[in-house]
Order: C-alpha cells, then structure tokens, then sequence
C-alpha cells in the first residue's frame, strides 16, 4: 500500500464503490495484513477475526504452507488459468481429495468443477437435478440460504435478499418447513411427508431437496441426524435427489469434513465453496453421484471453472489438516469451550438461546438491535464478529479454525464483556 493512504482512503470508497457494500459498514476501518485469526488495519491496530470471511478462511488468514506452494507455483511459471484443461495441479488436487476426503467415507462422486463461487456450484445442483429427473420444483426449507443468482436466490428465504432481484422471477421452488421452524414440539418432517405423499396438496413432484444442516445465514438453525435421515429418506422414496449445501457450513467448520458426517447418509450432490480452496482463493465444485453425471461437454461451463492456483493451495490444506484426525480433534475442543462461553452470555439475557454446532455457534439474543449492540462494542474492542438468522438476532461466532486457543479465549471474553455493556443499556431503553 503506498505511503501516502491514511484515514483519508475512505474517500475513494466514498466516491467510486458502489452502496450495495455491506461488511466494511459494520467494520469501518481499513485492513492492510492478516495473518491467522488476526487482521491488523492502517493504523496498526490488531483485531481478532471471528469472522474469517463469512467460513471462507477456516484455516485463518495466510496458512504459511499454502502461501509457500502457491508462492512457488506463481514464480515456477505453474499455469495460471487453464479453463478445464488437464494440468498437474489439478491432478494432484483430485488424487488428494479421492485418496483423504472421498475414499475413507466410500464416496463415489465425481468431481464437477463450476464456476467459482457457492452459488454457481447451487446453479449447477440444481440443473443437474432437474435435468435428472426431468421435474422443475425443487424444494428449499425456511431460512435457507443458498446463493444470490437467479436460480439460488429462488431457494433462499431471506426477503431482503430476494428484493435484491428487482422483481425478477424468482420461480420453480416450493418451500418446507425446516427442523423447529414452529417450534420444538411441531414435527416438520411429518408435514413435509404428507404433503408430498398427499397428490392433491398442490406440491409438483420436486426434482430435488436442497438443505444446509446448519443454516449459515439463516440463524444457525442445526438439523439433527434424525431429521436429517428422515428428509433422505423421503428423497429416496419420491425419487428426489437430497442435496446438501455445505458451502458455509462443511470443511469443518461443523466438527468434521463435511456437515453430515456422522448422519449415515449419502447426499446425491454437494456443493462446496468458501474454504474450499483453503487461503481465501475463489474455488467451488459440486460433488455428483456416478449415475447424475450426465452432462455433455461444455453443457454446464464457465470460463473460471476451477482455479489452478487453487488447486495448489487446497491440495496442501487437504494433506496437512485431514489426513489424520488431530484437526479434528482440535476443533471438538474448540467447539467445547466456545460452547461453554455462549452458554454463560445466554444465562446473562432473558430468554436467549444457543444455535448451531462445532465451531459454527452463536447465541439468539431475541432482539437484532440488541445483536448488533453487542457486535458494534466487540468490534471497539478489537474483536470482528457479525450477525445471523430472520431478523439478525444472532451473534454468530465463525472464527479460524486454527485459532491459538489462548487467543480464541481472549475473543471469547471480549464477547462476554460486550454483552455485559450492551444488554443492560438495550434492556433498560426497552
């Protein structure tokens, strides 16, 4: 950055960036360096990242390992992009993928490289699926998020979102309730089964069901394994292919490498984004079953299908986080204390409650000014964390995975601290 930029470099995002921007409004300041869970702005100033790109950077700002191979790559002349031509790296990011993530849990899905973020490997499931099957309908659950092109944006529930289409037709998907959408007592699942047994409920046969089991931007709403078997097992039934949006919530971000790991089920499709290239690089795909892959050539494309530089670095994450179960491990103990920290806020506030798992939790303080309150005083703090769920009522916690725990500790506090100034003033002003 040249010597020159100071506070005063907020003019030009003033004069040229267009109003759609959003995080930077939470967090206004300039960021020059990030290393881990630590960004540090123009000033010097140094912030605990609990936000980690929205699950874009589970392995934290500047993994060492990945930055020197893709350093290497870059000055060895390695190919820059190569559309979908064959080229060592992707080789080499294939076989480590089969051999560490696919293999060991008797998966058989090809690999279907798409454009380069979550909601182009969305736009790809749902294609697939509808070509298929030969149906339209597509089933997506209340709060749900799912991307913000035409045909993702369809499956998401956020009205503020969906505006977003200017009127656009947002066409071809029918919603369901998602686990305790009414409540902990009103079984979804049941409702879900009768509508589509019931040939009079006016559901068309849906050509797939398309879930995140925990709801990233929805209020960390978590499905549970049963609920989870029970949706796969009317897929199965109705001839519906189950897929499983795990661009926000796998790559361990819920515990394990994917979100339903533990559930004893085998989605038909799964896209994956975010952290998926392990440094921050734009990379999606979509995992396929054998007897899905059906396309011709060229009939599903897109000129940034995978990302060679991608390849390279997630390559390395893939070999140095998940080839043993020591990550793993660390995230469990993580998940353990970050669980305690949010039980302790959510005792301090009437009526708040715990959402989520793994390292994918918040607390639903029941109010999104009073969410946002206690947002606004972490980040004077030095701690970046955001919001979640219908009305942002959720401070939601999405730090590094890699987080040193003294520092995830640290971040858990300063959120504790934040809430014992914010929820007095926002209780006493109600």
């Amino acid at each position: 950055m040249p010597k020159d930029m100071d506070k005063t470099t907020h003019e030009i995002f003033e004069r040229r960036e267009s109003v759609v921007r959003s995080y930077c409004r939470s967090f206004d300041t300039v960021f020059t360096k990030g290393m881990n869970a630590t960004l540090t702005d123009e000033a010097g100033r140094d912030y605990t990242d609990f936000l980690a790109g929205c699950s874009s950077l589970n392995y934290g700002h500047n993994d060492p390992d990945m930055k020197a191979a893709l350093i290497e790559h870059i000055s060895n002349d390695g190919i820059a992009h190569g559309l979908d031509m064959y080229t060592t790296e992707k080789a080499a990011f294939l076989e480590a993928f089969e051999r560490i993530i696919l293999k060991p849990r008797g998966m058989d899905h090809k690999v279907m490289m798409t454009g380069p973020t979550g909601t182009n490997a969305v736009e790809a499931a749902i294609k697939l699926a509808r070509k298929t099957t030969g149906r339209r309908n597509v089933i997506a659950f209340t709060n749900g998020f799912h991307g913000m092109t035409l045909g993702a944006l369809a499956c998401t529930g956020n009205a503020g979102k969906r505006a977003g289409a200017g009127g656009g037709a947002l066409c071809g998907v029918s919603r369901m309730p998602y686990e305790g959408a009414f409540g902990p007592d009103v079984d979804t699942l049941s409702q879900i089964e009768m509508m589509l047994d019931n040939p009079s409920s006016g559901i068309d046969a849906p050509a797939a069901f398309i879930v995140e089991l925990i709801q990233g931007e929805g209020g960390l709403n978590a499905a549970t394994k049963e609920w989870t078997q029970g949706i796969a097992r009317i897929a199965k039934k109705h001839g519906i292919k189950l897929i499983v949006d795990d661009i926000q919530a796998g790559i361990g971000r819920s515990g394990s490498f994917f979100s339903f790991d533990a559930f004893d089920i085998q989605p038909d499709m799964i896209p994956l984004a975010k952290s998926l290239s392990g440094i921050g690089l734009p990379f999606a795909l979509l995992l396929v079953r054998p007897d899905d892959d059906i396309w011709k050539p060229a009939e599903h494309n897109g000129t940034f299908r995978g990302n060679t530089h991608a390849f390279v670095t997630a390559r390395v994450a893939l070999e140095k986080f998940w080839a043993d179960d020591a990550f793993a491990a660390s995230i469990a103990e993580k998940a353990e204390v970050l669980h305690d920290s949010l039980s302790r806020i959510a005792d301090t506030i009437p009526g708040a409650r715990l959402k989520g798992r793994g390292m994918m939790q918040g607390v639903d303080v029941g109010s999104g000014e009073l969410a946002d309150e206690i947002c606004a005083e972490c980040f004077r703090n030095g701690l970046i964390i955001e919001t979640s769920g219908a009305m942002d009522e959720v401070v939601k916690v999405l730090a590094p995975l890699t987080i040193p725990m003294e520092q995830f500790k640290a971040g858990l506090a300063t959120l504790e601290a934040a809430v014992r100034t914010a929820a007095p003033n926002h209780l006493a002003a109600e």
